[in-house]
């Protein structure tokens, strides 16, 4: 809530209402690394003789890395973020599982257009490699009537935004609502980015409806059609 002044009102408010949230957490230096190392030794041994991934391309593993026991670091930390999101939601004891688990690494020069994770509650990736031109990730406006009418702007803030960039590093974590659309930029750096993606859905609802509405073979190393140009967003740390 903002409280502003005027002799003309007695009281004047700006009331925050239906706000979206994205959790963002930094992971101790010595859990990450751990982590982040037997990750990339598992992609490694996944990918075997697959062929480097030329400019433009992106290759995405299997939908159960949460059932590898390398990935179990990461899942106990998945797990635990995933239950203060709850907490802070006041959602209850509701018993909740993590859906699907798959890594990205994206070549220099690629990038992942526009999309959220249907079916599900919460979704988030962490990051293993980031370097500087592949170290952010887009959150678009949900709301997609205020789409109608863009005015022209003095200054891009949060309030008037439709695009908010986030700075991530290696060990960042990151947990948002399943619906809210998401992109990545094209990888400027001359490194492969990688970083892992999951959903996360109550135990109760998970029969069906909540895996990935994708095919890892779909996913195999491609070109991705690079996302459409717009006025430069705010960037937050």
């Amino acid at each position: 809530m903002i409280e502003t002044t005027d002799i003309r009102f007695e009281t004047s408010q700006v009331l925050r209402l239906f706000p979206t949230f994205v959790w963002k957490a930094e992971l101790a230096t010595k859990i990450h690394r751990r982590i982040d190392d037997t990750i990339m030794r598992k992609l490694d041994a996944l990918r075997g003789f697959l062929p480097d991934l030329k400019r433009g391309e992106s290759w995405q593993s299997d939908h159960a890395l949460h059932n590898s026991e390398e990935f179990s670091g990461l899942v106990s930390c998945i797990n635990a973020a995933a239950a203060k999101v709850m907490d802070f939601l006041k959602i209850g004891q509701e018993a909740f599982e993590i859906t699907g688990c798959w890594a990205n690494v994206n070549a220099p020069g690629a990038a992942h257009t526009i999309h959220s994770h249907p079916n599900n509650f919460l979704s988030g990736v962490y990051y293993v490699r980031t370097f500087n031109g592949a170290e952010t990730i887009n959150f678009h406006d949900p709301r997609l009537q205020t789409g109608i009418i863009r005015p022209p702007v003095a200054e891009l803030t949060a309030e008037n935004t439709d695009q908010v960039v986030l700075r991530v590093k290696n060990g960042t974590l990151l947990v948002f609502p399943s619906w809210l659309q998401h992109s990545v930029d094209a990888n400027r750096s001359d490194m492969n980015r990688v970083s892992v993606s999951f959903n996360i859905m109550f135990s109760s609802y998970t029969q069906e409806m909540s895996r990935p509405l994708w095919s890892s073979e779909a996913a195999e190393a491609r070109p991705l059609p690079l996302p459409r140009a717009s006025n430069p967003p705010p960037v937050l740390s």
